[in-house]
């Protein structure tokens, strides 16, 4: 994302830039030691986990997809030799590749503890920088709104195409059209089965209150921008909103992201979920099967340059298009960089 065209966000009426902060990449970013100082909080007791006592002292076991083994190993096994070391503790890892747990083991309770923490602040920090794997989602690729988005696109092209940087590769596939209410990085089976029995809690919990156990009706109509300039812009989007005006979409969005952020499933991007559908975006120029999210929460982001279009007369001549109305009965578990049979992305739960 350029600097220069920050994506804005609207705060109680008023509007700020977000800046977009690039960390540096490192060669070996996998290998990469990370212990807590003497000053953390890594050697203090935690309640959040079990210790169990055994004959031989004390044990924990922690749950950890096999992708981040590697974090906790280091270069050449140096990770895991220092933490043994300094909490003098065994950990026990599974072979690369096989799903297990991490087994720590020691003398003294404390060292046990220590170790447990301090593997927990590596996972945290590395699981951060891990690119998202899935999303909660609302299917908005209904036939009538592919029908009308596929309409949009043809007048857009008929109409703006001499505008700088408008072209057909920078439209939505119709068939993957939706609403993403948050990210998510899920590395095992177990971690998506979590996800899909959190889901299912939301629904008995208060989803189906919310929506009166009937279909949300919403329409999707109108189109804005992510930033302050529409002469470069990066992504448009369509809204989306209740028919009946009321704020039911907008409460289910924004409770289930807080239950999703509370289990530590999702992290917390904004206060409130924004309700779009995005129908052109510039990382499609590239990449057909870019998502519409740039990764600055959930992953390593990739600064590629990103060559922006007019969007002017679009919003002129478009603002308040009409793409159609739309019944929503299901939040989707969608895996990034899939489709299913219907076209749309594969759905590995959904309530």
């Amino acid at each position: 994302m350029d600097v220069l065209r920050p994506t804005l966000i609207r705060i109680e009426g008023r509007v700020y830039r977000k800046n977009l902060i690039q960390e540096q990449p490192y060669q070996h970013e996998e290998e990469q030691d990370f212990f807590a100082g003497p000053g953390d909080c890594a050697d203090e007791p935690c309640d959040t986990f079990v210790v169990e006592e055994t004959e031989n002292g004390f044990q924990c076991r922690v749950e950890v997809p096999s992708p981040l083994y590697k974090y906790i190993i280091g270069k050449k096994g140096e990770t895991k030799k220092r933490l043994e070391t300094e909490t003098r503790t065994s950990i026990s890892i599974p072979k690369p590749g096989v799903e297990g747990e991490i087994v720590i083991t020691g003398q003294h309770r404390s060292g046990v503890t220590s170790a447990r923490t301090r593997i927990d602040v590596l996972l945290d920090s590395f699981r951060k920088k891990q690119p998202f794997t899935h999303f909660l989602s609302f299917a908005l690729n209904q036939p009538a709104i592919q029908e009308r988005f596929l309409q949009f696109k043809e007048e857009v092209l008929e109409k703006c195409s001499k505008d700088h940087g408008v072209s057909s590769s920078l439209f939505q596939n119709p068939a993957k059209l939706h609403l993403t209410l948050g990210t998510l990085v899920l590395l095992s089976e177990q971690e998506i089965q979590k996800a899909c029995d959190l889901l299912q809690r939301c629904k008995e919990d208060f989803v189906d209150q919310i929506a009166g156990g009937k279909p949300l009706t919403v329409e999707v109509a109108g189109v804005e921008y992510m930033n302050d300039d529409p002469a470069v812009m990066d992504v448009l989007y369509a809204k989306v909103r209740m028919k009946d005006d009321s704020d039911r979409l907008q409460m289910i969005a924004d409770q289930l992201v807080e239950r999703f952020v509370a289990s530590g499933l999702m992290l917390k991007e904004w206060d409130r979920v924004k309700l779009h559908a995005t129908v052109m975006n510039t990382l499609f120029r590239k990449d057909p099967s870019a998502d519409e999210r740039n990764n600055t929460m959930t992953g390593k982001s990739s600064f590629k340059e990103r060559e922006s279009f007019n969007g002017r007369n679009i919003l002129k001549l478009f603002e308040n298009f009409y793409f159609g109305e739309v019944q929503l009965d299901s939040v989707r578990l969608s895996q990034r960089f899939s489709s299913d049979a219907s076209g749309y992305y594969a759905t590995s739960g959904q309530l």
